[in-house]
């Protein structure tokens, strides 16, 4: 007979004595079960002792964990939570430099336990590390040339359990001195060549930036680039992807007005260059984490051309007037500007219309029409102007080669940059907010100071290559720029680590490799119409589905490594997720690090019963996105959902992509009876359906396939020829 549901047996150890098997009765009060426990080894003093799990987390069991226990656990009986946070804000003050620093050692681990962090933030613990930072080391200093790796040591611990006790949440960031945020800031100069001292220290100036904004004030005052860059040239990932973090930290909390101030500062400083040598160009993979940093870096890079995007052009400013006066002026080399001769009036201006007509403006009387639509607003004007002045001879060539043309075959220069200029902000996010778990930063944008704008050069003489390759007429106009875009796109997933190669890229997909590529994947998505095969598909189709459904549950029974995100995504936490083979149970847990290969069943210790799952919520609807409001991003969002069970449970999760979103989400309606519903599982069927229509029909190759079925023949005058075989 199976034991009770409230039971769970578990083996609790002692220091010094052998472990003990018992069973836990969930049902009674934890108190009652440590108080035994006690009584087992003759402790008194039940109430000064506690449970916590004899695993790498060491964390304490509490009414509100206690459910976690699972059937085998390795228990450890020490003491509590609020008698051991008290000893060690006792003996982090001990005058002894070894019994400080171990105890320092001891608060850095013990601080990951938001358990113990609650007792010990109570004892006032952070002001008391705060004190230590602030004039408490400054004691020891004196001692360095002899006891230097001892200071280094007791910092660092001091630091890192600062950081685990900031991390969850209690204490606001609000609340520190001026003169710790210069101790903090003095360390990232004072100790380049202790790794762990500078990136606590990194860490928590970034924490500070991103979580309050009277921090980021006095941050800004006390950082400067200049003390950052060094960072960025060392040989070590893990600082530089720190050092990033505070820049892009910096670099989002700018007020609006003093962004494109620092982004001169960090130019004139050459981040850029510096981040291509030592980063993107060194010899060693990039990381995700660093990967993610880049990505952030470009996105607040390039949202920096916002302000000019949703700027429309003022028809009466004479400035933004001369900037359309000058692209006429290089495309068509006026050696002077009539406008104080005493030539007409009238012919004059009939002669810009042409001129402006010629460079391919919607409007030819008033260009400066065609710039009132945001966006993609003066920002188009501008590239024109990049182009005209830096590529000027493929500018001259483009203009001239149009205007040439007869009027319905001419690419109209004007018109398309306009509209280029709009589709490059749609496909780099320009204004958006990054997303918390994208990665997707491209190196070549790192290979110039003036990367949009050169980006722009190579695809406008992309477009008028593809509008002759397409014998265009300016009713194509719309479907160019659906060929430019993929062409685009499809060059961008290649990554390119240059924009010659970019540019080497396209030059690859012509118009024609481009439907070479259409048809090939139309051939693949072959969808036969008649009714026949419609029929077929009818029958065929549920047997997809049950397949695309085990193949589902196959991943979800393989698992997938979850990354947990909080405040301060510098410490990468993770967690896994899997089903049980017989589908019944999920099976979570907390990991140390990213998964390198299985992940051992016995380390997941969490479990949930599939038959207790009530709901699957997914984006808005997720608690955990509910939470953190207007905070997270569409990216987030769409990745994001959610398990409800029981009457208040909640497993959160946030894929680490679309295709994990898409087979996770599959796969959990699929355990609760629910239609498979993403693109994902359309995508499949409509593969895998064309797949085998065509092996069924493979005999029947060069047959034309009747709409109908033949008629059935009359019934024959006689049955003489039907044979009785016995």
């Amino acid at each position: 007979m199976p034991p009770p549901a409230d039971i769970v047996k578990v083996a609790i150890e002692w220091p010094g004595a052998f472990p003990k098997l018992t069973e836990i009765d969930q049902k009674k009060p934890l108190s009652a079960i440590i108080k035994e426990a006690c009584d087992g080894w003759s402790l008194t003093n039940h109430e000064y002792y506690a449970l916590q799990h004899a695993d790498s987390t060491n964390f304490y069991i509490t009414e509100k964990n206690r459910n976690e226990i699972k059937n085998g656990a390795i228990l450890r009986l020490t003491t509590s939570p609020a008698q051991t946070a008290l000893q060690l804000h006792e003996r982090i003050q001990s005058s002894s430099m070894d019994a400080k620093l171990e105890a320092l050692k001891n608060l850095a681990s013990y601080s990951r336990d938001i358990t113990f962090a609650q007792e010990f933030i109570n004892l006032d613990g952070i002001s008391l590390l705060t004190q230590m930072v602030e004039s408490g080391t400054e004691r020891y200093q004196k001692l360095q040339k002899i006891m230097k790796p001892c200071f280094g040591d007791m910092l660092s611990f001091t630091l890192t359990a600062f950081v685990e006790l900031m991390d969850h949440g209690i204490v606001s960031w609000d609340t520190f001195s001026v003169a710790f945020i210069k101790k903090i800031a003095s360390y990232v100069s004072k100790f380049p060549s202790d790794i762990a001292i500078l990136q606590r220290s990194l860490a928590i100036l970034e924490s500070m930036v991103l979580n309050s904004h009277d921090l980021y004030q006095k941050v800004a005052q006390e950082i400067t680039i200049g003390q950052l860059i060094p960072h960025l040239q060392g040989a070590d990932q893990e600082i530089q992807t720190y050092t990033i973090a505070v820049i892009n930290a910096l670099f989002l909390k700018a007020p609006d007005d003093r962004r494109q101030e620092m982004a001169n500062i960090l130019a004139q400083k050459q981040l850029r260059a510096i981040i291509l040598q030592y980063v993107i160009r060194a010899q060693r993979a990039i990381n995700n984490e660093m990967a993610h940093q880049l990505y952030v870096l470009q996105v607040l890079t390039f949202n920096l051309l916002e302000d000019r995007m949703m700027t429309k052009m003022d028809p009466q400013d004479q400035a933004q007037r001369d900037i359309i006066f000058e692209l006429r002026r290089i495309a068509f080399d006026a050696e002077s500007e009539p406008n104080n001769s005493g030539g007409n009036v009238e012919k004059r201006k009939s002669m810009y219309t042409r001129d402006y007509k010629k460079l391919g403006f919607i409007n030819h009387v008033n260009p400066a029409m065609d710039f009132t639509q945001t966006p993609p607003g003066m920002l188009a004007l501008d590239n024109m102007l990049y182009f005209a002045k830096h590529q000027q001879d493929a500018y001259i060539r483009i203009v001239l080669e149009n205007s040439s043309r007869e009027d319905k075959h001419e690419c109209p220069f004007g018109r398309s940059s306009i509209e280029l200029t709009k589709m490059l902000c749609d496909i780099l996010k320009v204004g958006e907010l990054p997303s918390e778990t994208c990665n997707d930063f491209h190196p070549m944008f790192f290979t110039h100071d003036r990367s949009f704008e050169e980006f722009f050069c190579i695809c406008i003489q992309l477009l008028n290559k593809t509008w002759k390759e397409m014998r265009a007429t300016s009713e194509d106009f719309n479907k160019v720029m659906q060929v430019v875009k993929e062409q685009i796109m499809r060059a961008l997933t290649t990554k390119p680590s240059s924009l010659d190669q970019f540019k080497s890229k396209l030059q690859n997909l012509s118009y024609a490799e481009i439907l070479k590529i259409r048809q090939s994947e139309r051939m693949n998505q072959e969808d036969f119409q008649s009714r026949p095969i419609l029929e077929l598909k009818e029958k065929i189709q549920p047997e997809i589905l049950e397949l695309i459904k085990q193949q589902r549950l196959n991943r979800l029974v393989e698992g997938t490594c979850f990354r947990k995100l909080n405040s301060r995504r510098r410490q990468d936490k993770f967690w896994y997720c899997r089903l049980s083979p017989n589908h019944k149970v999920l099976h979570y847990g907390d990991l140390e690090e990213s998964p390198q290969g299985e992940v051992p069943h016995d380390s997941l210790q969490d479990k949930l019963p599939v038959a207790d799952i009530k709901a699957v919520v997914t984006g808005k609807d997720c608690p955990h996105m509910k939470e953190k409001g207007a905070k997270q991003n569409k990216e987030v969002l769409e990745l994001a959902f959610s398990i409800l069970y029981d009457s208040n449970g909640q497993l959160n999760f946030i894929a680490p992509d679309k295709h994990e979103y898409c087979v996770w989400t599959d796969g959990l309606n699929a355990l609760l009876g629910k239609d498979m519903m993403s693109e994902l599982t359309r995508n499949d069927l409509d593969t895998l359906l064309s797949m085998e229509i065509k092996l069924r029909l493979l005999d029947l190759e060069n047959i034309q396939i009747p709409d109908a079925p033949p008629p059935i023949p009359k019934e024959p005058s006689n049955y003489d020829f039907v044979y009785d075989c016995n």
